[in-house]
């Protein structure tokens, strides 16, 4: 922004990486025609290692991750006139999902140290018309689930668990999207796993099972299906997601540590959970402005054009809405802090080398170094 050199001067690192499994597994299905079928072998094989993977009986394969939260609502029978509990911070589709089905959403407050959805406010959300919660694991924090769990069951509710941003993470000793009633996963361009588009549910009780196959079937054919395409290439990614989980953890670890030498007010986000492993689609950092020199808009262009892929996080989903869209279940303090200091980088760097993450650092402490210059 001040002229001279990048520190990254070709920006990120593309996303997703050349795979060559996937492009044998690409090459392969276009050899044999199987790429056009509409009920071929990819999207059950890709199903049954889902399933498998998660150590759940059931897995459901659909059009995207929105898709996937909508269709287990539905599936869980929530309708017209009931009330949904979420975090006042998460991804807005989330919010709207709720609104298609003409149910109702309660925002509730998120934890301070991670920023994701806090068991403890839940309660003062509830009430009598509470039909189900919808969680979400964000920004490499874990939402404790246990604890939601064990409300859950005390209120008689049912439990959509968003894994979008989490495949693969665990949390309180189980795989991310296997607590809940129904668990989701994204597999969008920039996920974790990615086809370009899709997502799943992770089902364990075969009457939710049947209800979601109901959701998401017109007849004998789905209305939002994955393509023959998308599944095969997620088969190889799924197969590496562990290897690729603990390699942007220790890069994670090794970022936090380099960022905490070089720039203040930038406080990486936490796991506050016992017994959980992050994975990061985003790593979240609280911003603070004051602490930095910048405002965040500016740090954010900043950091995006010495090549780093940094963004400023979600709009909290109680700003710049009419009440009207929504109840007000607690304080939500926390998840106005969220929307006025979030910032995430994206996981693309996180697999690369020890030199690619400290750039990361060097393009932070460069910013803070010429703050009042931006300024």
């Amino acid at each position: 922004m001040l002229g001279g050199s990048p520190v990254r001067p070709d920006g990120p690192p593309a996303w997703p990486r050349a795979d060559s499994d996937v492009q044998a597994a690409l090459a392969e299905l276009a050899a044999s025609s199987a790429w056009g079928l509409y009920h071929g072998e990819q999207v059950p094989g890709l199903e049954a290692e889902l399933a498998a993977f998660h150590g759940v009986p059931h897995a459901i394969a659909c059009a995207s991750g929105t898709v996937a939260v909508e269709a287990a609502l539905r599936a869980l029978q929530v309708g017209p006139g009931d009330e949904v509990l979420m975090a006042a911070y998460d991804y807005e589709p989330n919010f709207l999902s709720i609104h298609a089905l003409g149910a109702f959403p309660v925002l509730v407050d998120v934890a301070p140290g991670n920023w994701n959805l806090d068991p403890a406010a839940l309660e003062d959300a509830h009430s009598p018309r509470t039909k189900a919660i919808l969680c979400s694991h964000l920004h490499g924090g874990i939402v404790p689930m246990r604890e939601v769990m064990a409300f859950a069951a005390r209120r008689n509710l049912k439990v959509v668990e968003d894994a979008a941003q989490a495949a693969r993470a665990i949390v309180q000793g189980q795989p991310a999207g296997t607590w809940g009633d129904i668990g989701t996963l994204s597999f969008g361009g920039s996920k974790l796993l990615t086809a370009g588009r899709g997502g799943a549910l992770l089902i364990r009780d075969r009457a939710n099972f049947q209800r979601a196959k109901l959701v998401l079937n017109r007849g004998i054919q789905p209305w939002a299906p994955l393509s023959e395409l998308q599944a095969a290439v997620l088969r190889p990614q799924l197969r590496k997601l562990p290897e690729c989980t603990r390699r942007r953890a220790e890069n994670a670890a090794r970022l936090k540590a380099a960022i905490a030498a070089v720039a203040p007010g930038l406080v990486p986000l936490e796991n506050v959970v016992g017994d959980s492993e992050p994975a990061y689609y985003k790593l979240g950092f609280r911003y603070d402005a004051a602490a930095f020199g910048l405002p965040r808009e500016t740090f954010v262009r900043a950091m995006r054009g010495e090549g780093i892929a940094f963004d400023a996080g979600f709009t909290g989903l109680h700003v710049g809405r009419s009440p009207s869209r929504l109840r007000v279940g607690s304080d939500l303090k926390n998840a106005t802090a969220a929307h006025d200091g979030c910032v995430t980088l994206h996981h693309s760097v996180l697999l690369g080398s020890a030199d690619e993450i400290q750039q990361v650092a060097d393009a932070a402490a460069k910013i803070h170094a010429f703050r009042k210059e931006l300024a």
